[in-house]
């Protein structure tokens, strides 16, 4: 092989001729001319037309995604997505860390709320509802002492007399007013409570993928949207300025402008959106534009 390459090699720019035979001779010789100079060109090319199919396949196939060390699209958005799971996380881990303190600390009567007398001095019944001025103010509303509990500021809100009665007003006869507490919207447990310094305007329901959520009151459906960061959101306006928030659901059963129900089905529970832990629902309540504690409005909660 390596003679006849030689051959070849030496004869480069000349035609040869080639006689090719069987090793035992049986059959007629036959000779063929051939120029080296093309032959090696004919490889040559073919090598290089080999190479650049090649290429094409790692470059606009999925076959790329099998080389090691190239990351695609997809895995750059999972870990994103990871990173700001670990930082939720953290967040819920820390409220969590100062919510057994106070437990802690009420059970071994260290309980820095009590006072001399031994009477609590703080309104809040809920030990979640801890002093959290030691803690740093991560960015969020500048304004989230206005939503801390009870969040009654109707004297901050400019509001224009109403033109008429409101028993004159078709909403006003149709909606019933809600009637506190509440029945649960969702059967699950609570994860994260309200929070109204590190901006979490909610509370945490963990529910399993695909449960009944219910509105907690007639009502109109205002918003029935994907948002990124909330996923498939629903809310529904009810009277007397409550509105009603529902966030990271699978799927909406309910479009805008829809007219709800007390504890009509509006929505199934997910895990859906760019910020989520887990399968769970993130319920907030709001009156005229302020946040409420909906564990103050809900039985059992």
């Amino acid at each position: 092989m390596l003679a006849l390459l030689s051959e070849f090699i030496r004869n480069v720019g000349h035609t040869i001729t080639v006689i090719v035979m069987d090793k035992d001779h049986m059959e007629q010789p036959r000779s063929f001319l051939v120029e080296p100079g093309k032959v090696f060109w004919s490889l040559a090319g073919l090598a290089t037309g080999l190479i650049l199919v090649v290429l094409a396949l790692l470059l606009f196939t999925p076959i790329r995604f099998s080389l090691p060390g190239y990351g695609s699209l997809e895995m750059r958005r999972e870990a994103i997505e990871n990173q700001m799971r670990l930082q939720s996380l953290e967040d819920s881990l820390r409220v969590q860390t100062e919510y057994v303190t106070r437990l802690r600390d009420m059970f071994l009567g260290n309980n820095p709320a009590l006072d001399g007398t031994g009477s609590s001095s703080r309104t809040e019944s809920l030990p979640a509802a801890a002093d959290l001025q030691s803690l740093p103010l991560p960015l969020g509303s500048e304004d989230w002492e206005e939503h801390e509990q009870p969040a009654l500021g109707f004297d901050l809100l400019s509001v224009a007399p109403p033109t008429t009665s409101p028993a004159s007003t078709p909403t006003a006869s149709y909606l019933s007013a809600l009637s506190f507490p509440v029945l649960p919207p969702v059967s699950g447990i609570i994860t994260r409570g309200f929070d109204a310094r590190t901006g979490h305007f909610a509370v945490d329901i963990a529910a399993d993928v695909g449960s009944a959520i219910r509105s907690i009151g007639d009502g109109y459906v205002v918003l029935a949207d994907w948002m990124n960061d909330g996923g498939q959101v629903i809310a529904v306006a009810h009277a007397d300025g409550y509105i009603s928030v529902f966030k990271h659901n699978s799927s909406l059963l309910k479009r805008v402008g829809d007219r709800v129900r007390d504890r009509e089905v509006i929505a199934l529970s997910g895990n859906s959106g760019e910020v989520t832990t887990g399968p769970h629902v993130h319920i907030e309540l709001w009156q005229n534009g302020l946040a409420q504690d909906p564990r103050a409005y809900v039985l059992g909660w």
